[in-house]
């Protein structure tokens, strides 16, 4: 009975470390994106389009990184909508489309969140 507790104990203490680092790093990750994604906003207000170029070509990379490594615990169809939204965002620079790239930014911010939120430890996620 003793080792059934103490195994218990550990299990769910590694499930609770693994959710921390994971939702730690969705956090940043989350946070870091939308930083970019403002900034590229700025750009495309400003029709500063080449800048917008660059930014948006920095912003892919770092999403590719960062797509990497939440794969191996967020569903792959959260991240394929965020991947969407910025082939749309990168076609609507390339046209130099304002309204477009702007909604297509605040959609990529949207998913983010709720990418967030839906794998944050709440009461409400567990149950």
């Amino acid at each position: 009975m003793y080792k059934e507790i103490v195994i218990t104990i550990i299990v769910l203490a590694l499930i609770i470390v693994g959710n921390i680092i994971t939702q730690n790093n969705t956090n940043k990750s989350v946070e870091q994106m939308s930083y970019e994604l403002e900034n590229l906003k700025k750009e495309i207000e400003n029709k500063n389009w080449e800048q917008a170029n660059k930014k948006m070509e920095e912003t892919e990379k770092i999403w590719e990184e960062k797509n990497e490594i939440m794969a191996y615990y967020i569903e792959h169809n959260e991240l394929e909508k965020v991947q969407t939204e910025i082939a749309k965002t990168k076609a609507d620079v390339e046209s130099k489309e304002v309204a477009m790239a702007i909604e297509a930014i605040s959609n990529c911010n949207f998913v983010l969140e709720h990418i967030k939120d839906k794998n944050a430890l709440k009461i409400v996620n567990v149950f």
